[in-house]
């Protein structure tokens, strides 16, 4: 996806490993431990950030062999030496600022459309660990949203996690998936979706408080599918393939066989990889957001 020339702009920070950072622009094993903590993600975070867990697990789990990072000396998923803690300085955090970029101008430009005004998102970058409105944001956890501070919080090795997980190399549109995915969060925050959501997981059972959680994931592939739509004139041939990749990687039976366990559908909170193809495809196809209303009936 041809972003080179979108210069990064709004509310992004680099709070390198730790906390702090600078601003650009203005503005009974490892596998039941992993599962375990899904429950205590949701309502607090979302987005690839919860999902991209049981990813990790699934490494730990397939052997000793296989590493987290890859990559080359010349992709976006490359994690290079940069000055300081300033934001969008290593390849991968100058693609993930542009996909930001972008996806705020394309949103700002729907909500205008519509009569509304859009309230911009946060991106922070982190390294190892970092600090959230939500609380602690660590690595192991994937790109996730914060609601409570409107940001998304990014490690940029969550590209070489999806290197590894589709064994692709040019990847650069299942990054950019990845990011305009909780932009899609964002979307839902500042419509009150997310609110009303949280509201009624409060009122069910885990289970149908899972099923609330899916269609809350499914509709954010289907935005950022709408963001991909709205910037089609970037895109090269085989984005779509690798944005399907992607979805197909991170859906939850595709994870949980992965980690050598048995698909539990009462467990998944992303949905299946059939599920979460569809949903983006959805939104790359139509191009409208109203198409991506998975709560049709429910409120």
């Amino acid at each position: 996806m041809r972003l080179d020339d979108i210069d990064p702009s709004g509310d992004i920070q680099d709070q390198g490993a730790g906390g702090g950072g600078f601003s650009v622009g203005g503005g009974g094993g490892m596998g039941s431990l992993i599962f375990g903590l899904l429950p205590l993600l949701l309502g607090r975070k979302m987005g690839c950030g919860t999902i991209a867990i049981l990813g990790i697990a699934a490494f730990f789990l397939l052997g000793p062999g296989l590493s987290l990072f890859s990559g080359s000396t010349s992709a976006p998923g490359e994690q290079t030496p940069g000055a300081g803690n300033a934001a969008c300085d290593t390849a991968a955090e100058a693609y993930a600022c542009r996909v930001f970029t972008s996806a705020e101008t394309t949103w700002a430009q729907l909500f205008s459309a519509g009569g509304q005004r859009y309230q911009p998102a946060k991106l922070r970058f982190y390294q190892g660990g970092g600090q959230s409105g939500c609380g602690a944001a660590q690595s192991a956890m994937g790109p996730f949203y914060c609601p409570a501070d409107g940001g998304v919080y990014l490690d940029t090795s969550f590209f070489q996690q999806i290197d590894q997980m589709t064994g692709g190399r040019d990847n650069d549109f299942a990054y950019a998936y990845v990011v305009a995915h909780e932009i899609g969060h964002h979307i839902q925050n500042i419509t009150g979706v997310a609110d009303k959501v949280r509201t009624m997981q409060n009122r069910v059972s885990q289970e149908d408080g899972n099923a609330l959680q899916i269609r809350m994931e499914l509709q954010a592939d289907c935005y950022a599918g709408i963001w991909a739509n709205k910037n089609a004139v970037r895109m090269d041939a085989g984005d779509v393939e690798e944005g399907m990749r992607a979805a197909h990687a991170i859906g939850d039976d595709k994870l949980m066989r992965d980690a050598g366990r048995a698909p539990v559908e009462s467990m998944f909170t992303h949905g299946t990889s059939e599920q979460r193809m569809a949903a983006l495809k959805q939104g790359l196809r139509s191009g409208n957001p109203n198409s991506c209303n998975y709560f049709s009936g429910i409120f």
